[in-house]
């Protein structure tokens, strides 16, 4: 009998990671990092099963908590065939380079305070180094265009479906027989919301035996697109004829890229205020780079937009800083001016050192433009702090803040029972990628719109299909 273990995005939204065992064939559905409270120590734990037993690896999409533990799982023996598209492939490596280069700093950090306090033997080395990251791409890939299928076994075939969610993203559809009887298993990955700036709207699913589905927001409903574009609009143009600098904390996969796009639009349209506009991330620069790479995957005007040999990501008035001298210098900027920058959530990286300088001018604003988790500096922005710490100094907050929450890369509750309606012969649904009450809230919706029964996955646990 076929069965499903899942060590990771298990009643929690991240660590993405579960076990299909066919027989004695053992296919594992992404690998991702534990993030939020505590997930850097789960990082480091075993994985709960022999690496070295894996035959087949499946990616969904290359966000870290869904590809973050790949060169840990092949460092611990994975020697199996790694399946995904190739946007996915390409994303994923420029993304674990760069989190190999965090951990390294991440690493020195602790490794110097350790030392301090004489405790230098209690301190791990690196989950993994950017020579494991390059030793992962090094080996056996094999990359699918959406709805081609490939035989793992004779008995198993696996598929793709667009996701929506970002660039590359897909559904895995799995196919095989079991006791003369055709089924298909199917993980939804991350799903996308029908209402997207830049990709393609996800694709319908109409058959699956068994479903194992995201659960991020089933328990409320997004604002919509074009409302939260006006707000965004308001916010950057009100600010910038205040002659203020505005600060775009923003993730360097999707949601950087929607921004430029609008940021774009408005300077076509003569929308914008003059000012001057910074790109102030290595590797959104190098995702935006993909984008331009794989114009298939964007939505109809963007592919249009790109076909006739325009960047739909660069204007006249963005600059784009690879250096730190180059990131420094922005700060002695004394025009009106717009700075894009990471990490989203403000826990580290380059936005860092801009709300640092600008955090305490009430000309300048900060524009949220993705969820803030509990415990970083960008939720204690958004909760109204009158003042922060940044370098172990005490800023003072008089920015104007907007969070600004449409934007989401999710399908929000509806759009994902949406997705589930059109299934025939759905028999099992479970839920993951979620915490537990938001689960349950989703459970209901879906019992109450469908008529389905909903399983609700536990770490560790397996279930037959």
């Amino acid at each position: 009998m076929a069965t499903v273990t899942s060590y990771g995005a298990a009643q929690t939204v991240t660590g993405s990671c579960h076990l299909l065992k066919i027989g004695s064939i053992k296919i594992l559905i992404d690998c991702g990092m534990f993030q939020g409270n505590g997930g850097s120590k789960k990082n480091y734990e075993p994985f709960g099963f022999d690496a070295s037993d894996i035959h087949y690896l499946i990616l969904t999409h290359a966000h870290l908590d869904h590809i973050g533990r790949v060169p840990k799982l092949f460092k611990e023996g994975f020697n199996g065939r790694i399946i995904a598209t190739k946007a996915t492939r390409d994303i994923a490596k420029i993304m674990l380079l760069d989190s190999a280069g965090i951990l390294l700093e991440e690493y020195k950090t602790i490794s110097r305070k350790a030392r301090r306090r004489g405790e230098e033997e209690s301190v791990l080395e690196p989950l993994y180094t950017k020579d494991d990251v390059k030793e992962v791409f090094s080996k056996k890939w094999c990359t699918l265009e959406y709805y081609e299928e490939h035989k793992l076994k004779q008995h198993i075939k696996v598929s793709f479906g667009n996701a929506g969610h970002i660039m590359g993203s897909a559904f895995a559809m799995i196919d095989f027989h079991e006791e003369n009887q055709y089924k298909r298993v199917v993980f939804s990955g991350d799903l996308g919301s029908p209402e997207r700036l830049i990709i393609d709207e996800h694709d319908k699913l109409y058959e699956a035996d068994a479903l194992f589905i995201e659960s991020t927001y089933g328990d409320r409903r997004h604002k919509p697109l074009d409302q939260s574009v006006e707000e965004f609009k308001e916010a950057v143009i009100s600010t910038l004829k205040d002659n203020g600098t505005v600060l775009i904390p923003s993730f360097a996969l999707e949601r950087t890229q929607e921004i430029l796009w609008l940021l774009h639009e408005m300077h076509d349209n003569g929308e914008l205020p003059k000012c001057r506009i910074f790109l102030d991330s290595p590797l959104a620069i190098k995702a935006t780079r993909l984008y331009n790479k794989y114009p298939v995957h964007l939505s109809d005007e963007l592919e249009y937009s790109s076909g006739k040999g325009k960047d739909p990501f660069s204007f006249a008035w963005l600059e784009t800083t690879t250096t730190r001298d180059q990131s420094m210098t922005i700060n002695r900027v004394k025009e009106r001016s717009i700075i894009i920058a990471g990490s989203g959530m403000c826990n580290g990286g380059r936005i860092m050192h801009h709300l640092k300088h600008k955090l305490w001018n009430s000309r300048n604003s900060v524009i949220f433009v993705g969820f803030q988790v509990k415990g970083t500096l960008g939720r204690s922005i958004v909760d109204g702090e009158k003042s922060v710490k940044i370098y172990g100094e005490d800023i003072v907050v008089k920015a104007k803040t907007y969070t600004i929450n449409g934007f989401s890369a999710h399908a929000d509750q509806k759009e994902l029972i949406d997705w589930i309606r059109p299934i025939e012969n759905l028999k099992k649904l479970y839920l993951i990628h979620g915490e537990r009450e938001k689960m349950e809230i989703f459970a209901e919706a879906i019992k109450e719109d469908l008529g389905h029964e909903s399983h609700i996955m536990e770490f560790g646990t397996s279930i037959t299909l």
